[in-house]
């Protein structure tokens, strides 16, 4: 029988509380986004233009971050007696999905961009497609656009129905990669630029996807001289304030730096479609900076996650999700 403490009635504020700072987080960052993006690419004024008279569009992407906040909270008020655990449980889901949709766009534009790089160093491309597209894919704002994008809109959405966490593929894909590099080099005294270029690709998108999985399931290294001793209570404490303090300040910081102009880290590449020097590499370098994104924002949401399950953790709620992976020490 669920003892009282672990069934959050109407009047429990601590839960309500908690739930609504995660979630409006997650709101905030995703309006966040749509305005990066308005602000950008669309060269809308921005939010903060609202002190400076920046007009009706100002006023309505100040309207998104308002919006996306009290959709947030409204859903938390009409659920009110659950449990933090299901919410964790529900942001674990959205980052899985990023994470899976992520894999699928990387591995068709990888793919892609593989095969017209390796067909336009062989000069073939032209008796495909004729010289007018093979001089256009030369250009990285038409290859990306044209090419690219495609390939990421058909990874979206095959992650909306195929649910298994792509990513882990990844880690083969590399192998593969790297494997016929040195088959080529050493049997057949063939090897390009492109063809380093996709393992890098590939593996980049790797390293980055997956440290929100590798989080969830506690697999990253962990000095835990004093973790290790601490009752299932104080490590979810521990967790819960280590997951605002460290974490979520941590992404914070990548995406506010990376996404605050133009010229950022992350947002500069992906305005300019850049490239490498290398003529006939392959032309995704820009999506070398998105991973950094897609890094910060997946890890963020995990760290909302991990915040409410730490918590869950702490009031002893039913229902402690079993880890499947050996966490590092």
């Amino acid at each position: 029988m669920t003892s009282a403490a672990t069934m959050p009635e109407k009047g429990d504020r601590a839960a309500m509380l908690s739930r609504m700072f995660a979630w409006g987080v997650i709101a905030l960052l995703f309006s966040y986004l749509i305005n990066n993006y308005l602000t950008v690419w669309q060269e809308w004024p921005g939010a903060s233009a609202v002190l400076h008279d920046g007009g009706a569009k100002t006023w309505l992407q100040l309207g998104i971050y308002a919006l996306f906040l009290i959709i947030a909270l409204l859903l938390v008020i009409r659920t009110s007696t659950s449990l933090l655990r299901p919410d964790s449980e529900r942001i674990y889901r959205i980052t899985a999905f990023i994470i899976r949709a992520s894999f699928w766009a990387v591995f068709l534009i990888g793919l892609s961009d593989a095969v017209v790089s390796f067909l336009r160093v062989e000069n073939l491309l032209p008796d495909i497609v004729g010289d007018t597209i093979t001089t256009d894919l030369s250009r990285s704002t038409y290859r990306g656009m044209y090419l690219h994008v495609p390939m990421l809109l058909l990874g979206v959405l095959i992650a909306m129905v195929h649910r298994g966490l792509g990513f882990i593929w990844l880690t083969l894909l590399v192998v593969v990669a790297e494997l016929l590099i040195v088959l080529s080099r050493f049997i057949f005294s063939y090897e390009q630029a492109f063809m380093s270029d996709l393992v890098r690709f590939w593996y980049a998108a790797l390293f980055l996807f997956a440290s929100a999985y590798t989080l969830i399931e506690e697999g990253h290294v962990r000095v835990d001289v004093l973790y290790s001793t601490m009752s299932q209570k104080t490590r979810g404490l521990v967790n819960a304030i280590g997951s605002i303090f460290l974490g979520l300040s941590f992404c914070v910081v990548i995406i506010a730096f990376g996404m605050g102009s133009k010229s950022s880290i992350i947002n500069g590449p992906l305005l300019v479609f850049e490239t490498t020097q290398t003529g006939f590499g392959m032309y995704v370098k820009y999506w070398m900076a998105g991973f950094l994104g897609i890094f910060a924002i997946s890890m963020l949401i995990q760290f909302m996650g991990f915040f409410l399950e730490g918590l869950a953790d702490y009031r002893d709620e039913p229902n402690k999700r079993a880890v499947t992976a050996q966490g590092g020490h």
